[in-house]
């Protein structure tokens, strides 16, 4: 009599699923380094210029360490949190890309069905593709919408209404690219970026350069979602946020791929916090991969995290299923790293679980990874 297996899952979908004995996100990423080309991986991996903004954000979130406390009953620890007054079942979003259809043709639906089965809000931007409606339908109650002025200020507005009749959560307005950083890894290729032919300008850059605070003014009052506006960086802006009723302010760098010699992403969050707490809520991202990351940026003030490279890199690993897979070995570490910090809850983060360290390991692209 032939031995009963011991797994209810049929043989053929434990083949036909990449992901079926990924255990660890650096196993997702040697699965992309294998599966992608060298022009998509330095897409997906490159930063402006010396790249010294993307390395800083790796590095300064190696420079912090944890303070963990003891005897404080975790059991029963959980990363779920609340956004835009829904349930989420990570601290984290799944933050704007484009360009997707060079990973896959579909481009960003595998993400958004992704979002949906696992339970995790996408944040779909205006240059990806196909459609936000489209999008939005595979998404469901997971979808806010990413826009950039490209377009008249009667253009931006049009088309934010359509998202938000579309089903989008939130609008999220992105300041911080009035014109395109110079991407060193792409130029040396010749390589096209984005959609624009390669050394011109796109459609709507100019649009961009011109976009102002009165641009913020106009979305608060046509939108009854919430608006965040992403790519805050200073103090100063934090505050001219609060001024113009922004509801979530998104720290970012635009993960070191725009302005070269910015500062790291975690480290602007202290003073933008400082600036707006109690008047807003706050997002960052810019090098968060892991688990332990993400509890970085809660600790000093984040609601949630940002995710894209590592995002990239699962659906460049495995597509729809690689980005339910990253989500599910977050979730993970989120939950055995919290218990280890002696932290039931989110709510409960603050920066006394925080010290500056000494670094362990030279800062690089790949150093969140050591084993790959």
């Amino acid at each position: 009599m032939p031995a009963k297996r011991s797994s209810t899952t049929p043989p053929a979908a434990k083949a036909a699923d990449p992901t079926a004995e990924v255990l660890t996100t650096t196993e997702l990423v040697a699965l992309a380094r294998k599966r992608l080309s060298a022009e998509n991986w330095d897409f997906v991996c490159g930063g402006a210029e010396t790249e010294t903004t993307l390395l800083r954000n790796r590095h300064s979130l190696d420079g912090i360490a944890f303070r963990p406390r003891v005897l404080r009953d975790v059991e029963g620890a959980t990363p779920a949190t609340a956004f835009l007054n829904m349930k989420q079942r990570l601290p984290v979003l799944l933050a704007p890309m484009a360009s997707l259809t060079d990973l896959d043709p579909e481009g960003a639906l595998p993400i958004a069905r992704a979002a949906a089965q696992f339970g995790c809000l996408m944040l779909v931007s205006s240059v990806t593709q196909p459609g936000f409606e489209e999008i939005a339908r595979a998404a469901r109650e997971q979808f806010a919408f990413q826009i950039y002025p490209d377009g008249d200020e009667k253009w931006v507005l049009d088309t934010v209404k359509r998202a938000v009749g579309a089903g989008a959560k939130a609008v999220c307005l992105t300041v911080d690219v009035p014109t395109f950083g110079r991407r060193e890894r792409h130029i040396h290729r010749r390589q096209a970026m984005a959609g624009r032919p390669f050394g011109s300008l796109r459609d709507g850059e100019a649009n961009r350069g011109r976009a102002n605070w009165s641009l913020v003014d106009k979305l608060k009052r046509a939108l009854k979602v919430p608006l965040m506006v992403k790519g805050i960086q200073t103090a100063e802006d934090a505050d001219l946020c609060v001024k113009h009723g922004v509801d979530v302010i998104y720290v970012s760098n635009h993960g070191g791929r725009q302005l070269d010699h910015g500062r790291a992403a975690i480290d602007l969050l202290p003073e933008v916090v400082s600036a707006a707490r109690g008047k807003a809520e706050f997002v960052v991202d810019g090098g968060f991969v892991r688990g332990t990351d993400v509890l970085k940026g809660l600790a000093r003030g984040a609601a949630m995290v940002g995710l894209g490279k590592i995002q990239a890199l699962a659906f460049g690993a495995a597509g729809e299923r690689g980005v339910v897979r990253l989500l599910e070995i977050l979730e993970t570490e989120l939950t055995v790293n919290m218990k280890l910090l002696g932290v039931p809850s989110i709510a409960e983060l603050d920066g006394t679980y925080l010290q500056p360290a000494a670094h362990v390991t030279p800062a690089g692209v790949m150093s969140a990874f050591p084993l790959l």
